[in-house]
């Protein structure tokens, strides 16, 4: 009886280690205050939960004292298996997933990104209503800016891709052609664009106010985190003058007299203007900006490059600079707020890859290239044809150029993982910058299209999947080849 016992025990511990090696765990950064990670749970089961009830059963959510809890099962109606769910509102946000033995791996991945897609898309509504307050110490105080026209043209024009300048400039450079002849257009060309490769960093600089040096290396962001009715209350009694003011007081009485900016004198000022606020919506961020750079420049082996920061929501990084001894880093408080400080670091190693790769120069010569092109063999033809030839040429010429910068940034990205260290975080860093367009891309049916875009970027699915399959730090001899293998490789699969 006792050996009867034994067996029927080691059988039991046998099938639970490999239910917990089935179990699969995921971890989330969370980018909310304390007083709204239980609505994330009720957004969640509104949102998702109660949409397909058919799908859902025993959904219980526990109200705990520390971190609130969602549990429920899920199956498709006709089948015999389900995947039990359970997600802890802490922070990192837990999300454990525990499958039968026969759930299809693709329905398991789909409801994992459905999940996660609901907490990005969550934290995205509560950052429509929050106040932000962000400060560089030495730095004049500047209000958080929306991303006007004028200021994406720049932040495009003279970062790593600078194919915008390419479309801008074109019809500047016929009407120098008319005006001046094929050999000296040429040559204006080729002083104009060499120019402007030489000097974007500098030109970069003069349209962004924030500085980071290695003696005002930090930013400082406050977040109070509103619920929606508060927030537009807030907006109808103070405009942005209101706010700078504020941000000026807080400076003054904290970073000004080498104090931190806690949210405290954050709160007294704010009082001071008949404003109140609840402590628990507010978040704090010191993020040492200059130490991520140089962190990322020494595993490339570089020096520091400049550093600015554009003071937008927006989340965005860009790289340029004719080498990597004369580069720039743009990186916005949209950036530094949505990711961890090891996610910007991966960010940044991709920015890096850029600068050592010295891509601006190289896509330069290609379209300094097509321009001679253009000037000396399709211009003859086109005085001689109609019209029609140069608008098939231009969008044919313009596909080609887009496509051959998806080379550029797929290396990037291969290059992040290579000296970071980290493609899964750089995959997870995508995910919460690109989460729309991610949902939108894995949802198509057609695929291949994204892949043939006017955009620099290849599709955010390829890159999160390529990235999260990377179990170890990738060890390339030439990252562009592998690269070009990956993405049409990556264009194969669109397909099917």
């Amino acid at each position: 009886m006792i050996e009867k016992n034994k067996i029927l025990f080691f059988h039991n511990l046998i099938l639970w280690m490999y239910k917990m090696s089935e179990e699969q765990i995921y971890t989330v950064d969370l980018e909310i205050a304390q007083i709204h990670r239980s609505e994330l749970l009720d957004f969640i089961q509104e949102n998702y939960l109660r949409i397909k009830k058919e799908d859902f059963s025993e959904i219980i959510k526990k109200n705990r004292e520390n971190n609130d809890s969602l549990s429920f099962k899920v199956s498709e109606p006709g089948k015999d298996w389900q995947i039990s769910v359970e997600i802890i509102a802490s922070n990192p946000l837990k999300l454990t997933l525990s499958p039968d033995d026969n759930v299809p791996s693709k329905f398991r991945e789909n409801l994992k990104e459905d999940l996660l897609f609901l907490v990005q898309l969550f934290e995205d509504n509560v950052r429509h209503s929050t106040l932000y307050f962000s400060w560089i110490e030495g730095n004049d105080i500047i209000p958080e800016q929306p991303p006007t026209t004028r200021k994406r043209i720049s932040d495009r024009l003279f970062s790593s891709n600078l194919i915008l300048i390419y479309i801008i400039l074109f019809g500047f450079y016929i009407v120098l052609f008319l005006l001046l002849g094929l050999f000296y257009a040429i040559i204006g060309i080729i002083v104009i664009q060499l120019s402007t490769v030489l000097l974007s960093d500098r030109l970069f600089l003069l349209t962004n106010k924030w500085r980071i040096t290695p003696e005002n290396p930090l930013v400082h962001i406050v977040e109070y985190q509103l619920p929606i009715e508060e927030y537009q209350d807030f907006q109808k009694k103070f405009g942005k003058e209101t706010v700078v003011k504020m941000k000026k007081e807080i400076y003054e009485k904290t970073l000004a007299v080498g104090k931190d900016p806690t949210c405290e004198i954050g709160e007294e000022t704010m009082e001071s203007y008949g404003f109140k606020c609840n402590p628990r919506s507010r978040l704090v961020k010191v993020v040492d900006v200059y130490n991520i750079v140089k962190t990322a420049a020494d595993k490339f082996k570089m020096p520091v490059p400049k550093i600015v920061i554009s003071n937008t929501m927006v989340p965005n990084a860009a790289a340029t600079g004719p080498s990597p001894h004369r580069g720039l880093v743009l990186i916005t408080t949209g950036l530094l707020v949505q990711l961890e400080d090891d996610e910007i670091l991966s960010v940044l190693g991709h920015e890096m890859g850029h600068l050592q790769g010295r891509d601006p120069i190289i896509l330069f010569s290609l379209i300094i290239g097509q321009y001679i092109f253009y000037l000396i063999v399709i211009l003859p033809i086109l005085i001689k044809n109609n019209g029609i030839f140069t608008l098939i040429y231009l969008i044919a010429i313009f596909a080609v150029i887009f496509f051959v910068a998806k080379f550029f940034e797929t290396r990037a990205d291969l290059v992040s993982a290579m000296k970071i260290g980290q493609p899964k975080v750089l995959a997870e860093s995508l995910r919460k910058i690109g989460y729309t367009r991610l949902q939108l891309e894995r949802t198509s049916s057609i695929k291949f299209p994204q892949w043939i875009s006017f955009d620099t970027h290849p599709p955010i699915y390829f890159r999160v999947d390529r990235l999260e399959k990377m179990e170890n730090i990738p060890d390339v001899k030439h990252p562009i080849i592998q690269s070009i293998k990956d993405m049409f490789e990556g264009i194969r699969r669109s397909f099917g």
